[in-house]
Parts: C-alpha cells; structure tokens; sequence
C-alpha cells in the first residue's frame, strides 16, 4: 500500500517561494500519475500540477509559469517548486497518486500560508 507525507511548507511573504516535497513509500509505479491538490478554507479542492510517467506535466491556469511540478522515480519523491506566491496560493497542498484513470493514494497535507 502506497503511503505519501508531504513536507516543505510554511508562512511566507507574497513574491516568496517554496518547494514542496511528497515522499512515497510502499510500491509506485513508474507509470504512475502524481500530482498536487490544495484546498484553501471555504473552498472546493483543486488540481495544482500533475505528472505522468512519460514526465507529461500539466498546470492549472492560476499557477502557470509560477509552480513546477517534478518527480524522481529512483527516491519515489514528487516536488512541487512555487515561486512568485500570492496570498490566493493559501491553502493546504496534498499529494497524490496513482493510475492516472482514478489516483488513489493521498497525503495529509502541508499548509502554505503567503501574507501580503
């Protein structure tokens, strides 16, 4: 079974980065989808980025060109590389994964809070 702990977030001022990191443990494979979430208070979850096996990555419209997603299969670790942050990037950042036809795996989470 396919345990994921996130690690790496925090407080930080608008314009500040953070890197995000998911560990797996159990059995991934390379084929696998991974990809981070959040959900901020009041609101629904979002998708943030997704990555396939092939390294296909896929962003939301609100992060592009700002967060960068990256997997390194042989250390079974997803990041999530966020910089330019912006009070709207409050929320808690799951991970997760999974076939990429239903991902069934997911992390506690980790907080990023981004003050203005």
């Amino acid at each position: 079974q396919v345990q994921l702990v996130e690690s790496g977030g925090g407080s930080v001022q608008s314009g500040g980065s953070l890197r995000l990191s998911c560990a797996a443990s159990g059995f991934i494979h390379s084929w696998y989808c991974m990809a981070w979430f959040r959900q901020a208070p009041g609101k629904e979850r979002e998708g943030v980025a997704s990555i396939d096996g092939d390294g296909t990555t896929s962003y939301a419209n609100s992060v592009k060109g700002r967060f960068t997603i990256s997997r390194d299969n042989p250390k079974n670790t997803l990041y999530l590389q966020m910089n330019s942050l912006k009070p709207e990037d409050t929320a808690m950042y799951y991970c997760a994964a999974g076939p990429c036809s239903g991902l069934d795996a997911w992390g506690q989470g980790t907080l990023v809070t981004v003050s203005s």
